[in-house]
């Protein structure tokens, strides 16, 4: 699998004992389950690493160790476990000793070791035995006796120990753990049974990966991450995604609840107090996915890609079509649930519409331009469907979309990081579709600057807002481009030479951003100290910017901790405004330097009021008004003051925000802005933009069940809950690669 320069950390698998893991387990507070101890951040141990043997749970010292009620594990095997446990699993001759493969417990000696326990217990006379209701064997008899089972099988010498079968443990104290003294609870569904008693047999068969996967969407424990994720960076983390194993071991050990975590009594203190409960907030991710499917479009039985929005109550114009950047956030949603079909049906009809002919009135487009959008239809007469692609002859303003290829390029990136899959980038189909986007943007012309020169409306902002130069967002996205496009480009068919133009294109792309785009308060200063007219090499003014240009607004707006790459940069022209896109893609794809990245952060927290407010996320800010919107915008009465571009917020731009914040180890920040979307977004349908200062009103022209809203608060609680899964979307630190060395021609 292609990735960038992260070496992996390696952990030896140490066997389990019986204090290990009765430790491990008795490390978690009440309120939790027992499995639920697993490291938020377990993706870096191996695969097969115990996973109640996690460092992260067992720094907590006695005095929080649970005590021994029903349905808890004690520290210790109880000392009256009976002698047919140990005979179970550890003095069997070798004709009856459980079967070991691979250094793995069977899980039938598990089993058969937890119903002799069982039957050994149930068998003392009437004033030891367990309380017995119609059949019904207490919670607590169950869990004395596994945990003495599993002491007995873990007693072996180091070097003798073959390793736990988690899924069959994990199985048994799900069994163990969703029994109560009333009632039995069913293993298949997760449906109560009342007064049933399931087949002792059927408790410990091992659920097969497909059930716990079920399992596990049904019931999704909100649990805290370990203090440790707020503190470390995404670049300590595994560049690469969990393995399978380690996945379905987290995701069985969040499967565990506890009674006062399933009703949401039980929360941490890192939640604000308003907080939405665990179960509200499962609810609220249900229904999103329930609409995100409905947005999907199929082309010939196949799912292709997602609708703009759903809204049947206002006319759909082209909110009925499939655009390339709206559907970045909900391939990404797609990918993290496990199910890439539709990206790659997506990345493979795209590019093949790339390569059909493209006018506009008599004019040819270049070879390498994407679509901004496509649409699935049936015409009469054929008898597959058809799509009809859009390169901007039929959009507002009449302009052809610079950051589809750009985005095009990064989901091949996160697909290929998500699924291992390296065919599909080495395809000749995609490999021609990476070199003509690479050939269309590093192709030489009167420029002196290595940014791109775009005009108004060719972004995610696509009206006329002044962003025409050489915009933040542009620029970023086409850093984030060539850097995936270096991993997936193979050298034959001229692909060496673009990659040598490509590592050319990058290290003068990063200089000229973080000097000249960069503002800060000593920056600030400097430029409202600036001299004008210098005509020399050593001019420190280089644009001749006027410092009579500066805004008022921006003086009190920057803060003295923190900063950020302002909107464009040309000559005698500073944009001196904040777009949240340009800025957190610097992040993710190390356009930014880590010092850069953090000051960004700060920003963000010191100007919460401002670019938060009441509904994330501020797309600009801040807004134009009067003669000034009247002569940027055109009067245009979409974007009037804070609405849609013009300082409107954008629910969608949350799954921007939790990539950064867990890059940048701080994913508080980003809970918080979840945790205040959640409030609104279902209740105002998934609108496609809030109006106001702060947010507070549903845009006066926003689509409702806009897809993009919808999957960009999917990808954000899926980021939360595991917040490896942000390393398919986040590049390492950017290293110059070295210049290629020639022979010289005397060699020859």
């Amino acid at each position: 699998m292609p990735s960038d320069d992260n070496g992996k950390t390696s952990s030896k698998t140490q066997a389990v004992t019986p204090s290990d893991y009765n430790d491990s387990i008795s490390s978690k507070t009440e309120s939790d389950a027992p499995l639920a101890a697993t490291n938020s951040c377990s993706c870096k141990t191996e695969p097969d690493a115990p996973l109640a043997a996690n460092d992260g749970c067992s720094s907590k010292t006695e005095t929080d160790a649970p005590s021994v009620d029903d349905g808890a594990i004690s520290s210790k095997p109880q000392s009256d476990a009976p002698s047919a446990v140990i005979s179970a699993c550890s003095s069997k001759t070798e004709s009856d000793a459980p079967s070991v493969d691979d250094g793995i417990v069977s899980s039938k000696a598990l089993s058969d070791a937890v119903s002799d326990a069982i039957s050994a217990r149930s068998s003392k006379t009437e004033s030891d035995a367990p309380s017995v209701d119609d059949g019904t064997i207490s919670s607590k008899t169950l869990f004395d006796a596994l945990s003495a089972a599993i002491g007995a099988c873990s007693s072996k010498t180091e070097s003798d120990t073959p390793s736990v079968d988690y899924d069959a443990l994990s199985a048994a104290i799900r069994a163990c753990s969703s029994k109560t003294e009333s009632d039995t609870r069913s293993v298949d569904d997760g449906t109560t049974s009342p007064n049933t008693q399931p087949d002792t047999d059927q408790v410990y068969t091992v659920i097969q990966k497909e059930e716990v996967f079920k399992m596990a969407e049904k019931v999704r424990l909100n649990l805290e991450r370990h203090k440790s994720c707020n503190v470390r960076p995404m670049s300590e983390l595994s560049p690469l995604m969990p393995s399978v194993k380690s996945v379905e071991k987290l995701r069985i050990s969040e499967h565990h609840l506890s009674e006062s975590e399933k009703t949401g009594e039980s929360r941490s203190s890192a939640v604000t107090p308003n907080a939405t409960s665990g179960s509200e907030s499962d609810t609220f991710l249900m229904e999103a996915w329930r609409e995100l499917r409905k947005a999907v479009v199929n082309c010939n039985g196949e799912p292709v890609g997602t609708v703009a929005a759903l809204d049947t109550a206002i006319d759909l114009l082209n909110y009925d079509q499939v655009f390339v950047r709206d559907f970045i956030p909900a391939g990404l949603a797609f990918l993290l649930k496990r199910e890439p079909i539709i990206v790659k049906n997506f990345l493979l009809k795209t590019v093949l519409l790339q390569s059909t002919e493209k006018r506009i009135d008599r004019f040819k487009l270049g070879e390498g331009v994407m679509p901004a959008s496509f649409k699935v239809c049936r015409k009469q007469g054929l008898a597959k469907d058809v799509i009809a692609a859009d390169f901007g002859e039929s959009a507002i303003g009449r302009v052809a979309p610079v950051d589809s290829g750009f985005w095009w390029i990064i989901l091949l990136h996160a697909y290929t990081r998500s699924t291992g899959d390296t065919k599909l980038a080495f395809l000749p189909e995609i490999q021609n579709g990476i070199r003509l986007i690479l050939a269309l943007c590093l192709s030489e012309g009167f420029d002196t600057f290595p940014t791109l020169l775009c005009t108004d409306g060719c972004c995610m902002i696509d009206r006329r807002m002044g962003i025409y130069g050489y915009p933040i967002e542009i620029q970023a996205l086409f850093f984030m481009a060539l850097r995936c496009a270096r991993v997936h480009l193979k050298d034959e068919n001229g692909g060496k030479e673009l990659i040598e133009l490509v590592n050319k294109r990058l290290q003068a792309l990063s200089y000229h951003i973080q000097e000249y785009f960069w503002l800060d308060l000593p920056q600030l200063n400097d430029i409202y100290r600036y001299k004008t007219e210098e005509y020399s090499h050593t001019a420190v003014n280089k644009f001749n910017v006027m410092p009579d240009s500066l805004p008022d607004w921006i003086f009190d707006f920057m803060p003295s901790k923190g900063g950020y790459f302002i909107g464009n940069v040309s000559p005698s022209r500073m944009d001196f405004r904040w777009f949240c896109l340009g800025n957190f893609v610097a992040i993710l794809s190390s356009l930014a330097t880590n010092e850069q990245s953090k000051a960004i952060m700060d920003l963000v927290e010191e100007r919460w009021e401002e670019l938060v407010g009441e509904m994330p996320l501020k797309a600009c800010y801040p807004a134009m008004e009067n003669h000034e919107w009247r002569i940027v915008t055109g009067c245009d009465p979409k974007n009037t003051r804070w609405s849609y571009h013009n300082g409107g917020s954008w629910p969608v731009l949350l799954w921007l925000l939790t990539a950064v914040c867990i890059k940048m180890g701080r994913p508080q920040i980003a809970r918080k802005a979840v945790e205040l979307a959640e409030e609104r977004l279902t209740k105002d349908k998934w609108p496609e933009y809030y109006d106001g200062k702060l947010g507070r009103y549903v845009g006066k022209q926003a689509r409702k069940f806009q897809t993009w809203s919808i999957a960009g608060y999917i990808v954000a609680k899926m980021m939360l809950e595991d917040p490896c899964l942000a390393s398919i979307i986040s590049l390492d630190e950017y290293r110059p690669a070295d210049p290629v060395l020639r022979r010289s021609s005397s060699w020859s």
